[in-house]
C-alpha cells in the first residue's frame, strides 16, 4: 500500500538541504516518553485494512493472556483504515461507524484496563495510504482528538504529502500533540525519504529509516544493510526504526524468524509485533517472548548494535550492554551452514583469562578463553551474550558439519566436519559419526577418531550418492562425543545438499530452470513476467524503457536467483535494467558463479534502456543472478533479467 510516488517530491525539496543538518543531541524536550524502544502490536502486517474493533479488543485480551504484556509488549497499535471515508460535518475526524461503532475512546479504555497503551494511526497528507482522511493541516484537531480519547501513541504516515518539506509537516503534528497537555508518542514514518535521522528526534521518539517491511528474508536483508551507519543518531527516547516484526506470518522460516528478530533486538530496534497473537503458535511465542534478546533490545549501553564485519554471505553484528558485556549476533546470509567466529577483543570487551558465554537461543551458559564459534544454518543466526570473567562453566563447544550446496546426483562429494573447543580443559576421547542417505555411502566408513581436541578437529569425509535418488534436497548429519572435565558430553551437527541435475545442451531460458534457490526485496521472482507485487503471480510483461520480452526473471533488489550448472555451460546473457511499472528506482544487476562476481553492471535507473549482460560460466557449478540496490533505498526497484539465457 505504501508502494506509490507520493514521497519523491519531498524527497527532492528536502535533499539539498539534508547536509547541513547534524544529528540533534538530544530528544524533544521536556518529554521522556521512551527511554527504551517500544513494544506492542501493530495491525497492518497481518490484518491491513481487515481490522474492527472486535479484533483489537481480542488482540488486547490475547496479549495479556499470551504473556506477551507481561514480557513488555504494552503497545496496542491501529493502523490504517480505522477512519470512517470522510470527516464528519464539522471537520473532525470519527471512526468507521460499522467497524469501530463504540468509538476509539472506548477501546482505549479497554487497552488501559489491561495495563496496555492505546495508538492510532494517520498521515502527513491529505489522505492516508489508504485513502482515508488524513492530518495535513487538521493536526490541532486531530491532535485534541487523539489526546481526548485516550490515545498513547501516534504513528504517523508520509502518503499524500503534496510534496511539502517533511520537517515541517513533523513538527506541526509535534507541536500539536505536545500542545494537547497528553504524553503521546510520535513515531515519525516517512519512510527514511529525507534522512530522519538527521531531524527526527526534535518532532518525535523513533522513525522510519527505511520502506515498508515484508514477510520475507530479502526484505529483511536489505533493510537491515539500510541500518549500517544509523548507529550514531539513536538513543533514549530518539531511536531508528527498521520497521515493524514480520514474526510469525508464515513468509520465513523459524529459522529466518529468528534471526530477524535477534536483529532488530540487537539494533535497539521497536518490537512491535505484526502477527495474529489471538492464534500465535508456539514457536512463534517462543521467539517475541524470548527474555535474553528482549533484554538486549531494551539495554541502553551507549550505542545501538552495529556491523562490526562484513563478510559476504557472513556478517558479525554487536552491542555494548550497560554492565560491561556484549551481545553479538553472527548472521548466514547464505544457502548452506556457516562455520562462523568471533573473538572478545572483536567485541570491545577487555582482556580476561576467561569470559562467560550465553546463548540467547538455547539458553546454555559456557566459558571461553576469548575466541566464539557458532555453528549457523542457512538464514539464520547464533547469538550470545559475552561477560568478562567465568571459568566454572564447561568450555564453549561447537560442531560444524559444512556440505556444499547442491551436486550431480551421481557425483562424489566432500562434507567437513569442524569441532570447536573455545575454553578449556582440552576434550579428550572424541569420537565422529557422519550419517548420510540410505543407499550412499562413505569412503573409508562414517566413523573417525581423536584422542583429544584443543581448540579444533577438523575432518573430511568423501560421500557417495547412489545415483539412484531423485533430484532433491536431502539431509546429513553428524555427531561427536567426546570427554571432558570427568564427564561425558555430545554434541550434533545437521546439514543438507541438492542433488540436482545440469541444463541440457543447448540455449535454454533460466525461467524455465528449477532454483537451487532464491530471495527477493518484495515478494517472490517471477518467472516470465515483471516483480508486480508481493503475491505470487501478480506481475506483468517484463517491459524495459517501453521494450517487451516474453521470457526472463521478474526481481526486486535486494534478489539472488541460484541455478545449478554442474561445469556443463559455457555462457550466459541476458538484457537487464528497471522495468517500467516501478515509476521509478535504482539498481545494479551482477553475475556469480561459485561465489566469484563474474560480471556486473553500472547503476541502471527507470527508463534506462535495457541494457546486455553476459558472463563465461564454464566449469561453474553454481550461478547466483543478484540484483542489488543502487544507492536510494530499495522502495521501487523492480528489476527485470529479460531473456536470461544460459547456452550448455
Amino acid at each position: 500500500m505504501r508502494r506509490i510516488l507520493t514521497g519523491l517530491l519531498s524527497v527532492l525539496l528536502f535533499a539539498a538541504s539534508a547536509a547541513l543538518l547534524s544529528p540533534p543531541a538530544f530528544a524533544v524536550p521536556g518529554q521522556n516518553l521512551l527511554p527504551a524502544p517500544p513494544m506492542g502490536w501493530n495491525s497492518w502486517n497481518k490484518f491491513g485494512c481487515n481490522i474492527d474493533e472486535d479484533l483489537i479488543r481480542q488482540t488486547a485480551d490475547a496479549l495479556v493472556a499470551s504473556g506477551m504484556r507481561d514480557a513488555g509488549y504494552h503497545y496496542l497499535n491501529i493502523d490504517d483504515c480505522w477512519m470512517a471515508p470522510e470527516r464528519d460535518a464539522d471537520g473532525n475526524l470519527q471512526p468507521d461507524p460499522q467497524r469501530f461503532p463504540h468509538g476509539i475512546a472506548a477501546l482505549a479504555d479497554y487497552a488501559h484496563a489491561r495495563g496496555l497503551k492505546l495508538g492510532i494511526y494517520s498521515s502527513a497528507g491529505t489522505r492516508t495510504c489508504a485513502g482515508f482522511p488524513a492530518s495535513l493541516d487538521h493536526e490541532t484537531a486531530d491532535a485534541r482528538a487523539f489526546a481526548a480519547w485516550g490515545v498513547d501513541y501516534l504513528k504517523y504516515d508520509n502518503c499524500n504529502n503534496e510534496g511539502r518539506p517533511a520537517t515541517e509537516r513533523y513538527q506541526a503534528m509535534s507541536d500539536a500533540l505536545r500542545a494537547t497537555g497528553r504524553p503521546i508518542v510520535l513515531s515519525i514514518c516517512e519512510w527514511g525519504s529525507n534522512q530522519p535521522w538527521l531531524w527526527g528526534a526534535r518532532y518525535g521518539e523513533l522513525w522510519r529509516t527505511t520502506g515498508d517491511i515484508n514477510d520475507s528474508w530479502g526484505s529483511a536483508m536489505g533493510i537491515l544493510d539500510q541500518q549500517v551507519g544509523l548507529e550514531a543518531y539513536s538513543g533514549p527516547n530518539a531511536w531508528n526504526d527498521p520497521d515493524m516484526l514480520e514474526v510469525g506470518n508464515g513468509g520465513m522460516t523459524d529459522a529466518e524468524y529468528r534471526a530477524h528478530f535477534s536483529l532488530w533486538a540487537l539494533l535497539n530496534a521497536p518490537l512491535i509485533a505484526g502477527n495474529d497473537i489471538r492464534s500465535m503458535d508456539p514457536a512463534t511465542a517462543r521467539i517475541l517472548e524470548n527474555r535474553d534478546l528482549v533484554a538486549v533490545d531494551q539495554d541502553w549501553g551507549g550505542v545501538q548494535g552495529h556491523r562490526i564485519r562484513d563478510d559476504g554471505d557472513t556478517e558479525v553484528w554487536t552491542k555494548p550492554m550497560s554492565d560491561g558485556s556484549a551481545a553479538v549476533v553472527l548472521l548466514n546470509r547464505g544457502t548452506t551452514g556457516a562455520d562462523m567466529g568471533v573473538s572478545a577483543a572483536d567485541l570491545g570487551l577487555p582482556q580476561a583469562a576467561h569470559y562467560r558465554v550465553r546463548d540467547l537461543w538455547s539458553g546454555e551458559e559456557s566459558q571461553s578463553a576469548g575466541q566464539l564459534h557458532g555453528t549457523v544454518p542457512s538464514h539464520a543466526a547464533v547469538v550470545y551474550r559475552v561477560w568478562p570473567g567465568g571459568g566454572a562453566q564447561p568450555p564453549l563447544t561447537t560442531l560444524a558439519l559444512t556440505t556444499p550446496e547442491a551436486t550431480a546426483v551421481d557425483a562424489p562429494f566432500t562434507v567437513r566436519t569442524t569441532l570447536h573447543d573455545d575454553g578449556s580443559p582440552a576434550l579428550h576421547h572424541v569420537t565422529a559419526h557422519l550419517d548420510v542417505p540410505a543407499g550412499w555411502t562413505v569412503d573409508g566408513g562414517p566413523d573417525a577418531t581423536a584422542a583429544s581436541v584443543r581448540t579444533a578437529w577438523t575432518h573430511d569425509w568423501t560421500v557417495r550418492p547412489s545415483g539412484a535418488q531423485p533430484p532433491g534436497s536431502l539431509a546429513l548429519g553428524a555427531t561427536v562425543s567426546y570427554q571432558v572435565g570427568g564427564r561425558s558430553a555430545t554434541r550434533t551437527a545437521e546439514a543438507s545438499t541438492v542433488t540436482a541435475v545440469s541444463p541440457p545442451p543447448g540455449e535454454t531460458q533460466v525461467s524455465a530452470l528449477p532454483f537451487l534457490s532464491s530471495s527477493n526485496g518484495w515478494g517472490p521472482v517471477e518467472r516470465d513476467t515483471s516483480n508486480g507485487e508481493t503475491a505470487a503471480g501478480d506481475g506483468h510483461p517484463l517491459t524495459i524503457a517501453g521494450t517487451t520480452y516474453p521470457t526472463g526473471l521478474g526481481a526486486h533488489a535486494p534478489s539472488s536467483v541460484r541455478v545449478f550448472l554442474g561445469g556443463a555451460c559455457t555462457t550466459f546473457s541476458a538484457r537487464v535494467g528497471v522495468d517500467d511499472e516501478s515509476g521509478a528506482g535504482s539498481v545494479a544487476f551482477e553475475v556469480w558463479g561459485d561465489g566469484v562476481r563474474l560480471t556486473g553492471t553500472n547503476v541502471l535507473h527507470h527508463g534506462d534502456a535495457a541494457v546486455p549482460v553476459s558472463a563465461d560460466v564454464s566449469g561453474r557449478q553454481v550461478l547466483d543472478l543478484r540484483v542489488t540496490d543502487g544507492g536510494d533505498g530499495v522502495d521501487y526497484d523492480h528489476a527485470d533479467w529479460a531473456d536470461a539465457k544460459l547456452t550448455c
